[in-house]
């Protein structure tokens, strides 16, 4: 395994997780807001009002969307 940096918080850490181990929970909570609100309201908004409406960092949802298979997001 390689050393990365968490692009949550900017720690090293050492894991195959997407975060680090401290970064985790909240990880999976913001991806379940957003997965329900493209469940729910689509891909048809934008990022911003995405984050305006889930409360999620819109540096996050871009990091979501952009590589979809490490969150299931599609």
């Amino acid at each position: 395994m390689e050393l990365k940096k968490c692009p949550r918080c900017g720690n090293f850490y050492n894991s195959e997780l997407n975060v680090c181990q401290n970064c985790k929970t909240n990880e999976n909570l913001d991806v379940e807001k957003v997965k329900s609100y493209i469940e729910q309201f689509g891909v048809n908004d934008s990022m911003e009002e995405m984050a305006i409406q889930t409360g999620v960092n819109l540096k996050n949802i871009n990091r979501y969307l952009g590589n979809s298979q490490g969150y299931g997001i599609d």
